[in-house]
C-alpha cells in the first residue's frame, strides 16, 4: 500500500519512537546519484527541510503565459520549467545528443525525472523511490517517497511534471509541487522577484523545522539555504528571509521541507519564479 505520510501522521506513528532523528551521513557534500541513464547527478548538501507553493497546480495553471516569457513550455501556458531544462534551446542541445548518441534517455520518463531533482539537485537523498504516477498526456503528478519500516512505501511530496516541447521526443521538466500540510504562499508563483525576497507559508505538525532553499537549474549548489525554523501547530504560518544572487531572467526553484522525526525529509514542496 502506498500512502501519504502527512505531517500529523508521522508524528502519531513515531510516538513510540521518542523523537527519533535519522539524518543520513550520505547527504553530505561530494555524493552523487546514478539516473537511469548513466549520469551522475551530484547530491551537493545535507538533506534539509523544504517548502513548496501551497496553491499548487491551482494557482500554476492560473499563472498568466507572459510570466514564463522565453522560457514557457508549449503546453501547460504559464508553467515555469524549473529542472533540468529551463530554456527551448537547452531542450535542442539534449535532442540532438540524444538523437546521435542515446545521452541520458532517462529526461524522457517522468518518474526517474522526478527522483533525479529531489535526490540530486534537491540533495534529498533519502527520498528513493516513485510511489504514486498520475500521466495525461503531457501532464504528470510524481509522487516520491520512502519506505516505511517493515510496512509500506509513504510520500513526501507529489511534483508537477510537463513535457517541454513538441513530440514524442519531448524531455519532462519539474514545474511544481502539488502541497497539503507545508505549503509555500510567498511568493506567487511565477512572481518576478528580487533580492532579499520574503517566502512564507503554512504548516501543520508538532517540533517543525523548516528550512528553505534558493536553487537554480545548472547547479545543485544552493544560492541560499536556511536554518531551521522553529514551527508547529495547525496551518501555522511560518516565512522567512532569502538572499540569492542570479542574473536577471533566470529560472529558480525556492524549497522548503520539513524532517526529523523519521527521516530527515519527511515532507518538502517547491515553487518557482523569475529573477526581475
Amino acid at each position: 500500500m502506498r500512502t501519504r505520510l502527512g505531517i500529523a501522521a508521522r508524528t502519531c506513528l513515531i510516538a513510540p519512537l521518542t523523537a527519533v532523528a535519522l539524518w543520513l551521513a550520505a547527504c553530505g557534500n561530494g555524493g552523487s546519484m546514478a539516473t537511469p541513464g548513466g549520469a551522475r547527478v551530484p547530491s551537493s548538501r545535507p538533506a534539509g527541510v523544504v517548502t513548496p507553493s501551497p496553491a499548487g497546480a491551482a494557482q500554476r495553471s492560473q499563472e498568466s503565459s507572459a510570466a514564463a516569457g522565453a522560457a514557457a513550455p508549449t503546453r501547460s501556458s504559464g508553467l515555469l520549467p524549473v529542472w533540468p531544462f529551463t530554456s527551448a534551446a537547452q531542450v535542442r542541445r539534449w535532442q540532438g545528443a540524444y538523437r546521435s548518441g542515446g545521452h541520458q534517455p532517462w529526461h524522457l520518463d517522468a518518474g526517474q525525472t522526478a527522483l533525479a531533482f529531489t535526490r540530486g539537485h534537491l540533495g534529498y537523498v533519502e527520498v528513493d523511490r516513485i510511489t504514486t504516477r498520475s500521466i495525461k498526456n503531457g501532464d504528470a503528478h510524481i509522487g516520491v517517497g520512502w519506505r516505511v519500516s517493515g510496512s509500506r512505501d509513504a510520500t513526501v511530496a507529489v511534483l508537477h511534471l510537463i513535457r517541454f516541447g513538441a513530440g514524442a521526443g519531448a524531455p519532462w521538466v519539474v514545474v511544481g509541487s502539488d502541497d497539503t500540510q507545508l505549503t509555500l504562499d510567498t511568493p506567487r508563483y511565477g512572481s518576478a522577484v528580487t533580492s532579499p525576497l520574503r517566502v512564507g507559508g503554512r504548516i501543520t505538525g508538532v517540533d517543525e523545522s523548516p528550512r528553505v532553499l534558493v536553487v537554480g537549474s545548472a547547479s545543485s549548489t544552493p544560492l541560499f539555504a536556511s536554518d531551521g525554523l522553529p514551527a508547529g501547530g495547525t496551518r501555522t504560518p511560518w516565512s522567512t528571509t532569502v538572499r540569492f544572487s542570479a542574473p536577471h531572467g533566470t529560472v529558480l526553484a525556492i524549497a522548503v521541507s520539513t524532517g526529523g522525526h523519521l527521516k530527515a525529509v519527511e515532507e518538502f514542496a517547491i515553487t518557482a519564479i523569475r529573477v526581475a
